[in-house]
């Protein structure tokens, strides 16, 4: 069972504790723990010791998925303000509620991120009869894992509805009424990273 939150960039390596410096390159992987999945980042020279380590032993690929990040300084916090959410701090609140009821949103959220060049697909993975989709955020390196829904072009006006109404009035805010209008969903040609599948986009 994958467990469904947002698995946060480290600052430092995970084998040897040494902390990342900027613009160094290091190796990120994903791979099946007692908890669901679980990250891990490691510098150069442990990563080339673990996969030594599981050459000498035989062992196969352990990892669901594994990828290079350059490491980049993360932001300064900016000052607390109050303000409406953005797709990107939405769909964070959304994916770490995990309320099944929004799973249409966190999707076309994720995949208007990932067209924006906000989120970086990495792979998806399957649980059952279900495709699980693997975002990083290009600046922090968080990562998400989205389930694909499988939406039909009936469904996409009860999800771009939704997805208003949370940005206007967030989580547990108004209903939207049935004749608001919306922003046009519409289908457009998919992403050129791992799924090329016709996927929803808010314009």
């Amino acid at each position: 069972m994958i467990d469904w939150n947002i698995q946060a960039r480290s600052h430092v390596c995970q084998g040897c504790h040494k902390h990342f410096v900027e613009k160094e390159v290091f190796h990120t992987t994903l791979r099946e723990g007692s908890h669901g999945l679980e990250r891990q980042d490691l510098c150069e020279i442990c990563w080339r010791a673990e996969t030594a380590q599981m050459a000498i032993a035989g062992s196969s690929n352990p990892f669901i998925s594994q990828w290079l990040v350059v490491y980049v300084t993360p932001p300064a916090a900016p000052p607390d303000a109050i303000q409406k959410d953005t797709a990107e701090s939405l769909l964070r609140k959304l994916v770490l509620q995990n309320d099944p009821i929004h799973e249409g949103a966190r999707f076309v959220l994720a995949v208007m991120l990932e067209r924006k060049r906000l989120l970086k697909a990495k792979g998806q993975v399957k649980e059952g009869d279900r495709r699980v989709l693997i975002y990083e955020q290009a600046k922090t390196g968080d990562v998400f894992m989205i389930v694909d829904p499988c939406l039909q072009l009936n469904q996409l006006e009860s999800v771009q509805r939704d997805i208003l109404q949370l940005l206007e009035h967030g989580l547990g805010g108004e209903v939207v009424p049935p004749n608001t209008i919306v922003p046009e969903l519409v289908v457009g040609s998919g992403s050129s990273e791992p799924d090329s599948e016709a996927v929803p986009t808010l314009l």
